[in-house]
């Protein structure tokens, strides 16, 4: 039986199309994708993250890290997603063989370069450019490799940060239910309020006939004459500097260069925790200028945040 010729042909460009695409794939993807040598995060102890135009370099001190040579206290969440960044690391896919770098923001005016040490070991380095357009990955290079991988997430952006915004922000803390008094200055003019536990007698139930009255505290604040303070002006004041946290710092400046505060505010607990805001050197600024106990350097606050604290009712009476 003869096969007809209109049969012919299809099937065996069929074949040959199979054939191609079979091959074409395998071209593809007949490369070795490069396996990163694993490292013990914990032991990391020095990263530097280098931009074309400034570079930051972070020292592990103790439980946290610092920004090297200034000593500036790194934020534990930014220290904490670096970290995870360079330990897990992992290349997906080869992009291009082609070295145009600039297509991928790995060209010499805008990659960033990440190295990370265990001691004096060097136990990471790479490159990073910009996001994939899917912004699932990151474009990425290998330090003796002249090709573009992608990395998976997308990581350039904390990554691009400038030094500023790898700061603790955290400028005063603490628990508020350990604070008994308040000191609070304003205008050459003090007011203290005092933390008072007053029992409040609860009958509950009867034993033998005989009522049974616990004793419950109620705590209650007053000023230095025994009149009593309105609980939201201590509420508001508390929540406002329990966890304060700063726009950014005062670059070059010292504590001492603050002077004569218009608003100075002293918590009494296991010890003093003391908050100082200053007058703004330009009324159009945003921001005061600030120090507190709980951080070595004078620092900005927002203008609600300046707000929320020093429009608080200091007379506060009942």
């Amino acid at each position: 039986m003869k096969i007809r010729k209109e049969y012919v042909i299809p099937v065996v460009l069929i074949i040959a199309l199979s054939l191609y695409l079979t091959m074409r794939s395998t071209d593809r993807t007949n490369y070795q994708l490069p396996e990163l040598p694993a490292i013990i995060k914990k032991d990391v102890s020095k990263i530097e993250i280098r931009r074309p135009d400034s570079s930051v370099l972070l020292i592990k001190r103790d439980d946290g890290w610092e920004i090297s040579p200034q000593g500036y206290p790194v934020n534990k969440t930014e220290a904490g997603y670096i970290l995870e960044t360079i330990d897990e690391l992992r290349i997906t896919a080869l992009v291009s063989e082609a070295k145009d770098y600039r297509r991928y923001d790995l060209d010499e005016g805008k990659k960033i370069i990440v190295r990370a040490w265990s001691g004096d070991v060097l136990n990471r380095e790479f490159e990073v450019g910009k996001p994939a357009s899917t912004y699932q990955h990151t474009f990425v290079r290998l330090p003796g490799d002249e090709r573009v991988y992608h990395a998976r997430g997308n990581f350039s952006g904390r990554l691009s940060q400038k030094m500023e915004n790898f700061r603790d922000k955290n400028v005063l803390a603490f628990d508020q239910s350990e604070i008994t008094g308040i000191e609070i200055n304003r205008e050459g003019q003090s007011t203290v309020w005092v933390r008072k536990e007053v029992p409040v007698p609860d009958i509950t139930e009867k034993q033998d006939d005989r009522e049974v009255v616990p004793e419950k505290a109620e705590i209650i604040w007053e000023d230095k004459e025994g009149k009593a303070i309105e609980r939201s002006s201590v509420i508001r004041l508390l929540n406002a500097c329990s966890r304060l946290t700063c726009e950014n710092y005062i670059e070059g400046a010292e504590k001492e260069d603050l002077a004569e505060p218009i608003y100075s505010i002293i918590f009494a607990g296991a010890k003093e925790y003391r908050l100082l805001i200053f007058q703004k050197k330009d009324k159009d600024l945003k921001g005061y200028p600030a120090i507190s106990s709980e951080n070595n350097y004078p620092f900005i606050i927002s203008d609600s945040k300046a707000d929320d604290i020093m429009q608080v009712d200091s007379g506060g009476s009942k």
